[in-house]
């Protein structure tokens, strides 16, 4: 078994609430380091400073454990992306703000994106994998975003649906491309260059006159 760390003192003061974060916040760093089948109770256990039966009584199976730590990461995400563009005004300065936030979050828990990538491989035939299930079930506020920019005349009018999936993968797509490959830029300069690029696009006004002449 790969060596996790050693166990640590508890806090003087513990709640069943702090402890259960406090399991999952050592699961996930020990699912990410060892990987889902070399993963052991145990060793969870030990990177939290609790008996092995703790665990048991928060999570009856290394399947429950493994899977409310992910979900533990996708929150963790939403609020960490929410509180960077809420007091963003500007719905436009909003989108690179989140944008931001989303690829600051993964660079400085990389972790996490170890946590999905072991979810897909390992739990390939659940319907819907957690990261999407959350995705999907928090879109309301970036649908009302997209509609009233459309609806002010600051985008164009195509369906919210479209641009929803477009972006959401661009930003999905970028983050794991610097988690295997790394990238030369920061992600402000990540989110800043994604956005001009989806804003205006490649083409020069000139050809994009050109091009709708011609269409």
């Amino acid at each position: 078994m790969p060596h996790v760390g050693k166990r640590r003192a508890r806090p003087a003061e513990d709640t069943p609430a702090v402890r259960r974060e406090e399991i999952l916040a050592a699961a996930a760093t020990v699912f990410a380091e060892c990987g889902y089948a070399e993963t052991e109770m145990q060793a969870v256990a030990d990177r939290c400073g609790v008996a092995k039966g703790t665990i048991y009584l928060y999570f009856p199976s290394k399947e429950k454990l493994f899977l409310a730590t992910v979900d533990r990461a996708m929150t963790r995400l939403r609020e960490s992306v929410r509180s960077a563009y809420e007091p963003v005004a500007d719905p436009l300065e909003r989108l690179e703000v989140a944008i931001r936030a989303y690829l600051e979050f993964f660079r400085d828990h990389r972790h996490f994106a170890e946590l999905l990538i072991i979810e897909r491989a390992v739990y390939r035939d659940r319907k819907t994998p957690t990261y999407l299930e959350h995705r999907k079930a928090h879109r309301g506020e970036w649908e009302k975003v997209y509609a009233d920019l459309i609806e002010a005349g600051r985008m164009r009018d195509i369906p919210v649906n479209d641009i929803l999936r477009f972006v959401s993968d661009l930003v999905y797509g970028t983050m794991f491309t610097n988690h295997f490959a790394g990238h030369e830029y920061t992600p402000a300069e990540q989110a800043h260059i994604l956005v001009d690029i989806l804003f205006h696009g490649l083409l020069s006004p000139s050809e994009r006159r050109k091009r709708s002449r011609m269409g």
